[in-house]
């Protein structure tokens, strides 16, 4: 089994490489991508590891819809890749943190075929817009989606309304919030992404 994990806003795959590793069951792989560096508007132009534009964190603002879906589109070709060395995708979870996360839900929700699960911490449904219309994966996608209750970055009524969308597109979405935690992660957090991706194990 593979577990694709995606980081957030200026950071490297380094930056959650040991976390992960420190709640993968032995049988999983690992794989933390850096993005790519790149001017973010949100952060007066300055560079950064970035999958796509940030021009803000509010929910009427303009969205880089070019970014996002070549960003999605990068992300379906690294699953592919990992299907041509012999892994099928029921057998792929992604996931990601706040920018990184919001990425991993667009493309689980856009890739054609089931995959074994997304995680999506502190994060955002991007070009929400677009859907149901975008969505590409069968309905029974296992989804997880995690928030601290007090983030100051991706406010929590931004998970709050994901997990309300997320329930027209998929059965039985989770939802999980956390009391006090702000934009960041916790270890009540990793072990229920931990349970997650050992129950998804066990499904397939």
């Amino acid at each position: 089994m593979q577990l694709i994990f995606l980081h957030g806003l200026g950071d490297t795959g380094h930056g959650w490489a040991s976390a992960i590793a420190g709640i993968r069951p032995q049988s999983v792989k690992v794989i933390c991508p850096t993005a790519p560096t790149m001017p973010v508007t949100l952060n007066a132009g300055f560079r950064m590891p970035s999958w796509f534009d940030l021009k803000a964190l509010d929910v009427g603002s303009a969205e880089d819809d070019e970014g996002i879906l070549q960003a999605s589109q990068n992300i379906h070709s690294m699953i592919e890749s990992e299907v041509k060395s012999g892994i099928p995708p029921n057998r792929i979870v992604l996931g990601g943190f706040s920018q990184g996360g919001a990425l991993a839900l667009y493309s689980a929700l856009t890739y054609p075929e089931k995959l074994a699960g997304v995680v999506a911490l502190s994060c955002w449904l991007p070009l929400r817009k677009n859907f149901p219309a975008a969505q590409k994966c069968p309905n029974d996608l296992p989804v997880l989606q995690c928030h601290g209750d007090c983030d100051p970055v991706v406010p929590y009524k931004w998970g709050q309304m994901t997990a309300s969308l997320l329930k027209n597109l998929v059965k039985g979405p989770e939802f999980k919030s956390y009391r006090g935690l702000m934009h960041t992660s916790s270890d009540d957090e990793l072990q229920d992404v931990k349970e997650f991706i050992h129950r998804n194990i066990a499904s397939q």
